[in-house]
């Protein structure tokens, strides 16, 4: 099975943005996203890509970028319809907020959109979709070739930890504390088709795997093959799906810059002439898990023998590699944010910071609710004095 790849001009860039719809006054998830979609008719109806649209259950609102070429241009796509979801939400008693759980809220309590193939995969999943009440981050990020595509996914694949790290925003679930730094990787990553990406020889592995899960009924779709990294044939571009709920604009903003920089910097060695590392599939999954579990604690396997590095360590090492070509893209400030986030705690410890202290879950919720509205990282102290 032949399948195109619509293929980018240079790197671009697109970013998708699952939100919560938050009860002002109970802080626990409200299932009203046709209420709020059907005030913001204008952003729901844009031809080709809606800029606002349903996620698998009620509580969630995903906004889109169009695409975009910095990581600047995205930022400010997404500020403008965030807030005129802002407004419409506030309507309705409603405020926003993002982590990859909401810790409070049960997953039992959620309504379905009201989507016809969101109903069938309920059919088809039962319990394990039924689950789905979690939010996440998707950065495409254009690609020139689709013969870089397979290449550039396998190369990615060994920043699975690094992504979820930084970004791991889901350690309670149902208002308990799971221990994981993100759940949310559990939750989704249970789904048949879900998980690391596999790692193929080129694009026409690509099509024969894709064409051998359709023959099989695995899937009816490739749109349903929902791997942590994926090339996404329509867009033309490489879809990063590791990322946590991100709380704020900023660390939106550092997601993208680290996904557009290493895209960037792969493509162009495939230029030079470079083969591009393909990390081993047992070290994948491996990290993976070290890093749902441990966050930015874990011990990452840095090599197919077994040798290991602290993944803060690796962290700032990508950083530093990675500066020259953000530099180049414009997005060098934004890529600094994880320099912060490792300083100041990833969105995991910043919740866990707040209930060490003796905070609430309610805290924690309003935390997450005042770090989107002011793009900054809180504290209890500050929750407990705008509660005042």
């Amino acid at each position: 099975m032949a399948i195109d790849f619509n293929a980018s001009n240079g790197a671009t860039l697109g970013v998708e943005w699952e939100l919560q719809l938050v009860d002002a006054e109970t802080r626990h998830l409200r299932q009203d996203a046709r209420e709020v979609l059907a005030a913001l008719p204008v952003l729901g109806e844009i031809a080709g890509l809606p800029k606002i649209r349903h996620e698998l259950m009620e509580s969630t609102v995903e906004i889109v970028t169009d695409v975009c070429h910095t990581v600047g241009e995205a930022k400010n796509d997404l500020a403008g319809t965030l807030a005129a979801l802002r407004g419409a939400a506030a309507e309705r008693d409603l405020t926003l907020a993002c982590t990859g759980t909401h810790p409070i809220s049960d997953w039992r309590d959620a309504v379905m959109a009201p989507m016809g193939r969101y109903a069938q995969l309920i059919e088809e999943m039962q319990w394990l979709a039924r689950r789905i009440q979690t939010f996440g981050v998707h950065v495409h990020v254009g690609v020139s070739d689709g013969a870089k595509a397979i290449p550039i996914v396998n190369a990615l694949s060994a920043y699975l930890p690094h992504f979820l790290a930084l970004t791991a925003s889901s350690p309670f679930w149902s208002g308990s504390d799971t221990g994981l730094a993100s759940c949310r990787a559990v939750v989704f990553g249970q789904l048949p088709t879900a998980g690391p990406p596999h790692l193929l020889d080129d694009w026409a592995a690509f099509e024969d795997y894709m064409d051998t899960l359709l023959r099989a009924g695995t899937i009816r779709s490739i749109k349903e093959v929902w791997w942590d990294i994926r090339p996404h044939p329509d867009f033309g571009t490489v879809e990063i799906r590791m990322f946590d709920g991100i709380p704020t604009m900023r660390e939106v903003g550092m997601a993208a810059a680290l996904c557009q920089s290493l895209v960037t910097l792969f493509d162009q060695q495939l230029d030079r002439g470079y083969t591009l590392p393909r990390p081993a599939a047992w070290v994948v999954r491996d990290n993976k898990w070290r890093a749902t579990r441990y966050g930015l604690d874990a011990i990452v396997i840095t090599d197919d023998t077994g040798g290991t590095a602290p993944l803060r360590d690796d962290i700032y090492e990508l950083i530093r590699e990675l500066e020259p070509v953000a530099d180049r893209l414009g997005c060098a400030e934004e890529l600094k944010v994880a320099g912060e986030v490792l300083e100041h705690g990833a969105p995991y410890e910043r919740q866990r910071a707040i209930r060490a202290e003796g905070g609430t879950l309610e805290h924690i919720v309003d935390a997450a609710i005042i770090e989107l509205a002011e793009d900054r990282f809180v504290t209890l102290g500050e929750v407990a004095h705008a509660g005042t």
